[in-house]
C-alpha cells in the first residue's frame, strides 16, 4: 500500500510543481498577472511549490526503503521523473492547447518507460 500512496502523492505534487512552473505563464497569457513585478510572479509561484512539498516529502519518506518502504532512492527518482513528464504533458496539452504533442515526444516516453524498467532490474 506504500507504494499506491507514494505514487499518489508524487502525482499531486508533480501538479503542483508544474503549476508552480508553468502556470504563471497561462496567467500571463491571460492577462491575469502581466502586469505583476517579477517579484509578485516568484512569490506565486512558491505558495504553489509549498503544496508541492507537502506531498514530495511524504512521498518519498514512505516510499524510501529505508523508512521501510517499497522503493531505493535509485527507484523513487527515476519513478518521480517519469511521473513528472506524464504531468507535465497532461498539464501542457490542457492548459497551453498550442502545445502538440510529436513523434520524439512519444520516443523520449518509451525511453524513460525503458528507464524505468533497468531501474527495477
Amino acid at each position: 500500500m506504500n507504494a499506491v500512496y507514494t505514487i499518489l502523492l508524487l502525482i499531486c505534487s508533480n501538479f503542483f510543481m508544474t503549476l508552480a512552473w508553468y502556470g504563471h505563464l497561462k496567467l500571463q497569457q491571460t492577462g491575469v498577472s502581466s502586469n505583476w513585478p517579477l517579484i509578485g510572479v516568484i512569490l506565486f509561484s512558491w505558495v504553489i511549490a509549498f503544496a508541492e512539498y507537502c506531498c514530495q516529502v511524504p512521498a518519498n519518506r514512505i516510499g524510501f526503503d529505508g523508512n521501510g518502504g517499497p522503493f531505493s532512492l535509485m527507484q523513487l527518482k527515476v519513478i518521480q521523473e517519469v511521473v513528472s513528464l506524464i504531468v507535465f504533458t497532461i498539464v501542457a496539452t490542457v492548459l497551453f492547447q498550442g502545445q502538440a504533442l510529436h513523434w520524439n515526444h512519444l520516443a523520449a516516453f518509451l525511453c524513460l518507460i525503458l528507464a524505468v524498467y533497468f531501474v527495477f532490474l
